[in-house]
């Protein structure tokens, strides 16, 4: 979205002169679209109060609504039932398109979808040509020509001024002053996923960053572009993907300026990206295999069988912990920095078949790693280059091998022999902030555990500490010297969250959690005082296995830990914070810690100094901790509601005949009951 040289505004203000209509720009934020994120989600508000400024000064009526707890509502499809007409982009990626067949189903009058993305407009295209490169080249050559150098006039603006409805179905965002960051944080979204501060949205920043590379790597982007190690890319792909930048200015000036290196750039602009756009276009489901040529999808189908070196779990692939230097660095890259180099980009995706069941398991993870770090994901463009993995554009190649078959290899070995991994390592790791901040998380219970992590992998120094001997919390299951087992604290989780539920299969991979099938009731008391079953929720429950800990261990496991270490002490200094510590008289279970007399009872000393301290205890404790530092904060946590519980381990001798596993009861004394020998591992 951009005020600018954007055609779907000027149909929609030509139009509106025509009909003499007033024009009124929809601007909206949801939290259903394909992995939204405080990352995408930033990028996108940043331009949008570009955008809302841009058109203020252009007379165009704009108001911008973003979708959070208490603001939702189908205000597009309502606004479309009322409007003269509707224009909107053409995007051809499938849930874009979903959504605009249901605004078109709600709209009172017609509704014009107008590409904003290409030279030469996806309606001119032909899908026979967008087969191959070379083919789209030469069918496009004469639009292109026509095209490529022409002045862009902005239309003029609406008559009456500005204009936007009265009876509004929502209450607009007023970007400019607004807190983007309180905004992001209030949306249900993927919060695990953070903003890239180097890289912020918006067209001022888009073509500071295309001004720079036209002064030091445009003459020579045809010679350095392969080399992830030099600054010899653009790196422009966010922008273009949210249209934060005319990719007509930039195909205008880059032709302006001439040479090898801006040729070669706009054979990359004009015919690769416009070639995934047309692909897309020209397909009713480009995410699926049935987009590959069917040379590919032969090939990979008879080759689907074949053994594979190792099956990669995804939580593996996204954290970047295969083993693999090369990879793993350049999922790094995109976990951190939002963006991976294009030459080295080709080389991760091809590692993913080897890695992955079958080619349809290898497609739907890299659009899965693609789409949820990548600021460009969920673009055209970049489906083409994941398609390109498994063959797309591209010819077979024989003889055939094991697993690739006939589709052209990339070796990861063989990529890491022509660079010094080492350096791209470290600049790929680096962190997004500089210097990195140092954060102590309290408490290693599973929110605690699970907030480390993601600090931990986007480059942040983080120290956990915890007063108890294991991580886990309230995830604990208790070992008798006789050797039965109970689960004493949790004794189940449900995963009804998306975000959280698309963990599970990599921890049941991981061996770490399985399903509970017992059979799990609700006791209720009828009106003469008898209780009688029904069943309970119906809901999939999962434990730790072979018990609870074994889920936080695994969480754990790489992440800077210091167990039996109680927080007795919080100051300030300025910025920063200070932890008193007391030793709690165990041994630690993390690296790096140092303290006088490791495992002496009584010990105290002082931690520090953190940049940001997150509390994850109880809030009893944690509201103790911050009276001193910051009592309306802790005044706060106070007020949370805590509801305490007693739990009885019984062992009895022999199996208890009842005719289910775990009870929900009435109360008031009991309110739950378990067989634990029912459970996986116990």
């Amino acid at each position: 979205m951009r005020g600018h040289e954007n055609p779907a505004l000027d149909v929609a203000l030509h139009l509106g002169r025509r009909w003499d209509r007033p024009v009124f720009v929809y601007h909206a934020l949801d939290e259903e679209y394909p992995y939204a994120s405080d990352r995408h989600h930033t990028f996108i508000l940043e331009g949008a109060r570009e955008v809302a400024a841009e058109l203020a000064r252009r007379g165009v009526g704009y108001a911008f609504h973003l979708a959070r707890p208490g603001h939702d509502g189908p205000h597009l499809l309502t606004l479309a039932g009322q409007a003269a007409a509707v224009v909107t982009e053409e995007m051809p990626v499938p849930f874009l398109r979903r959504w605009t067949e249901r605004v078109r189903a709600a709209a009172a009058g017609p509704l014009w979808t107008v590409d904003c993305d290409c030279i030469v407009p996806l309606p001119l295209t032909r899908a026979g040509t967008t087969d191959r490169a070379f083919r789209f080249r030469q069918a496009t050559a004469r639009l292109r020509r026509e095209r490529i150098e022409r002045d862009w006039r902005d239309a003029p603006p609406p008559e009456g001024g500005p204009w936007i409805p009265d009876d509004l179905p929502f209450d607009p965002v007023e970007l400019a002053d607004a807190d983007l960051a309180a905004l992001v944080a209030s949306c249900r979204i993927d919060h695990s996923v953070a903003p890239v501060p180097h890289t912020r949205g918006g067209s001022r920043a888009g073509y500071a960053r295309w001004q720079a590379f036209r002064e030091k790597g445009l003459r020579s982007y045809h010679r350095r572009r392969n080399d992830p190690l030099k600054d010899g890319v653009s790196r422009l792909s966010p922008y273009l993907h949210y249209g934060h930048i005319s990719p007509f200015r930039v195909a205008r000036e880059a032709a302006a300026e001439g040479g090898d290196g801006a040729e070669k750039f706009l054979d990359e602009l004009l015919i690769w990206r416009e070639l995934s756009h047309a692909f897309c276009f020209h397909r009713l489901d480009p995410d699926g295999l049935e987009a590959l040529p069917a040379w590919a999808r032969e090939t990979l189908t008879r080759h689907g069988g074949d053994p594979r070196p190792v099956i990669h779990s995804m939580e593996t692939l996204e954290r970047g912990r295969t083993g693999s230097d090369l990879w793993d660095a350049a999922q790094r890259s995109l976990l951190i920095h939002g963006e991976l180099h294009n030459n080295v980009r080709m080389t991760w995706g091809k590692a993913l078949l080897p890695w992955s069941r079958d080619a349809g398991e290898a497609l739907a993870r890299l659009l899965e790693l693609n789409d949820r770090y990548a600021l460009d994901g969920r673009d055209p463009n970049s489906r083409g280059g994941i398609l390109w993995c498994l063959g797309a554009f591209d010819r077979p190649f024989d003889p055939p091998r094991p697993i690739l078959g006939r589709v052209r290899g990339r070796e990861v070995e063989g990529h890491a022999r022509r660079l010094d991994v080492a350096a791209y390592t470290r600049h790929t790791t680096r962190p997004a902030l500089d210097p990195a901040p140092r954060v102590a998380v309290v408490g290693a219970g599973m929110a605690g555990l699970a907030a480390a992590r993601a600090l931990t992998d986007h480059g942040l120094h983080v120290r956990i500490l915890d007063k108890g001997r294991r991580p886990g919390g309230r995830m604990a299951t208790r070992r008798s010297r006789e050797g039965w087992m109970a689960d004493h604290g949790a004794q189940f989780f449900t995963a009804r969250d998306p975000r959280f539920a698309r963990h599970l299969p990599s921890w049941v991979e991981a061996g770490v959690v399985a399903e509970w099938k017992g059979t799990v009731v609700r006791l209720v008391r009828t009106d003469d005082g008898v209780l009688e079953s029904e069943p309970a929720r119906e809901s999939r429950r999962w434990i730790g296995t072979p018990g609870m800990q074994a889920l936080p261990g695994h969480l754990a496991r790489d992440l800077n830990v210091h167990l039996s270490r109680r927080v007795v002490g919080l100051a300030q200094d300025g910025r920063r914070w200070f932890l008193r510590i007391r030793d709690e008289g165990a041994e630690m279970a993390g690296k790096g810690a140092s303290a006088p007399d490791v495992g002496s009872p009584d010990v105290e000393w002082e931690e520090g100094p953190f940049d940001a301290v997150l509390f994850t205890a109880p809030p009893p404790q944690t509201a103790r901790l911050l009276e001193s530092v910051a009592p309306d904060l802790a005044a706060r946590v106070a007020r949370v509601p805590v509801a305490p519980c007693w739990a009885a381990m019984v062992e009895v001798d022999g199996r208890v005949d009842l005719p289910f596993d775990g009870a929900f009861l009435p109360g008031p004394i009991l309110s739950w009951i378990s067989r634990d020998s029912s459970r996986p591992g116990r």
